[in-house]
C-alpha cells in the first residue's frame, strides 16, 4: 500500500513515512521489550518507518527480534551511559569520555537516517539518546516503564523529553506532581494479543504435567518474571512453603519461569527451598518465550511483585483465563479489581498470598468466574490495536509540533 498523497503547491505528492528510532541496550529480554516489539509490529508502515538499534547484538533481545522477523542495526560500539541488563560494559574514565564523544556519533547516525522521533524504552537509553536527539533535531518520546520515584523520570524527563509516556498512573505518579510536567505526560497501557487464538487449557496443563512427570492431579502455581528483587522471587518461595504448611496433603508445584538477572539468585532460591523443606515443591524453569502455553497450563498465576509499574504477566494471565493472585501494590492495583478480576493479597506477606491462592483452589466456581471477568476486562482495555493507535497519535502530535517549532522541551 502506497503512502497517501498530499497537496503541495497544487501538485499531489507522496508523504514519506516518518522515521522512528527505537534504541535498546540489546541484552536480557523483559516485558518492556515485548511491549515495544508489539508496538513496532503494529505501526502503519505508510505513516511510520521504525528503525531498531541495538548497542549489543549478541543478547536475548537480538535473538527475539530475529525470531519475530524484525530487522535491526547493531552499532559498532556498545558504549552508552548507565547499565542495561545482559549487556557487557567496560567502565573507567576512558570509557566514560569515549561515551561522551559518542553522543555526536549517535546524533550523526540519527541525521544520516532521517530520524524524526527517538522512542526510548530503557533507563540507559533515555539518558544516552536524549542529547543526540536534540543535536539531530529529533523529538524524544521517553517511555517510562519503571518506578515512579526514579530520578531520571522525575528530574530529567520534564526537561529533556518532548513527551513522557507511562505504563500506568502509578508509574507517572511522582513526575505528575510537577505542574509543568503534567502536560507532557500520558498513560498508555501496554499492548497485548487480545485476539489471539484461544489455548486449550486442559491440553496445555496435561502437556506440562507430562513434562514435569508428576501426578495428573497436581495443581500448578506459576511465577512468571525475571528473577530480580522487585519481582519478589524469594517471597514466591516463601508462599510455596506456607501452602505446604497449610495443606501438606495437597499435590501442587510452584513453577518459576524467568531469567536469573541478579548474580547467585538461583542458588539463593534453591538454598531457601532446601531450608524450608520444599525442594520437591519448587521447580526453576528458566526463561522461555513464548510463555503463553505455559501460563495457560497453570492453575494460578501468583504475582508477589512490589511496586511493579504494570507487569505484563498479570495481564497475559487474565487473557489466557488463568486466575491471578497479586500483591496489593503498584500497578497491580490498577489492573486487578479485588474479587472480580482477581485477588489481591497484602504486600510482602507470603501467608496472605497462600491464603488467597487456597481460596481459589478450594472454590473452582469462583476461580472460573474471576477468570471469565478478567478475560473480558483485559480484552477491552489492553488490545494491541488500542495501544498502537494511542502511541501513533502521540507521534503525530510530535511531528506536527516539529513543523511549527512548538513543544521544544529545552
Amino acid at each position: 500500500m502506497e503512502p497517501a498523497p498530499r497537496q503541495v503547491g497544487g501538485i499531489a505528492r507522496t508523504a514519506a513515512p516518518a522515521r522512528i528510532c527505537f534504541p535498546f541496550g540489546g541484552g536480557a529480554v523483559g516485558g518492556s521489550h515485548i511491549s515495544a516489539i508489539k508496538l513496532i509490529q503494529g505501526l502503519d508502515r505508510t505513516r511510520f518507518a521504525p528503525l531498531i538499534v541495538l548497542h549489543y547484538g549478541g543478547g536475548q533481545l537480538g535473538q527475539l527480534l530475529r525470531s519475530e522477523g524484525l530487522d535491526y542495526i547493531t552499532l559498532p560500539g556498545r558504549r552508552f551511559f548507565g547499565q542495561s541488563r545482559g549487556v557487557p560494559q567496560t567502565g573507567g574514565a576512558i570509557s566514560f569520555i569515549s561515551t561522551c564523544f559518542d553522543q555526536w556519533r549517535l546524533a550523526g547516525f540519527l541525521k544520516m537516517n532521517g530520524v524524526q522521533i527517538v522512542h526510548s524504552n530503557e533507563g540507559a537509553m533515555h539518558i544516552s539518546w536524549a542529547l543526540p536527539a536534540r543535536l539531530a533535531g529529533a523529538k524524544l518520546l521517553w517511555h517510562h516503564r519503571g518506578m515512579p520515584d526514579a530520578r531520571g523520570v522525575r528530574f530529567l524527563a520534564p526537561l529533556i523529553a518532548s513527551r513522557i509516556v507511562g505504563v500506568s498512573q502509578f508509574a507517572l505518579s511522582e513526575v505528575r506532581r510537577g505542574k509543568k510536567a503534567v502536560r507532557k505526560t500520558a498513560v498508555v497501557y501496554s499492548p497485548f494479543d487480545t485476539d489471539a487464538e484461544p489455548i486449550d487449557k486442559a491440553r496445555a496443563h496435561q502437556a506440562l504435567i507430562e513434562e514435569l512427570n508428576v501426578d495428573p492431579r497436581t495443581k500448578l502455581i506459576g511465577f512468571f518474571g525475571n528473577l530480580v528483587e522487585r519481582k519478589r522471587p524469594m517471597l514466591f518461595v516463601e508462599t510455596v512453603a506456607r501452602l505446604a504448611e497449610k495443606r501438606p496433603a495437597l499435590p501442587f508445584l510452584g513453577l518459576m519461569f524467568g531469567s536469573a538477572l541478579e548474580p547467585g539468585v538461583e542458588d539463593q532460591l534453591t538454598e531457601r527451598a532446601q531450608t524450608l523443606g520444599i525442594s520437591h515443591r519448587l521447580r526453576l524453569m528458566g526463561f522461555r518465550y513464548n510463555s503463553a502455553e505455559l501460563m495457560a497450563a497453570c492453575d494460578i498465576h501468583a504475582v508477589p511483585a512490589i511496586d511493579e509499574p504494570f507487569g505484563r504477566s498479570l495481564i497475559e494471565a487474565m487473557l489466557l483465563g488463568t486466575p491471578v493472585v497479586a500483591a496489593a501494590s503498584g500497578g497491580n492495583l490498577e489492573a486487578i479489581e479485588e474479587g472480580v478480576t482477581g485477588l489481591l493479597s497484602a504486600a510482602d506477606d507470603p501467608a496472605a498470598m497462600a491464603e488467597a491462592i487456597l481460596r481459589l483452589l478450594d472454590s473452582p466456581d469462583q476461580a472460573e468466574t474471576i477468570a471469565a471477568k478478567a478475560l473480558k476486562a483485559a480484552t477491552q482495555l489492553y488490545g494491541a490495536d488500542r495501544h498502537v493507535a494511542q502511541i501513533s497519535a502521540i507521534y503525530q502530535s510530535l511531528l506536527s509540533a516539529a513543523k511549527t517549532g512548538a513543544d521544544q522541551p529545552w
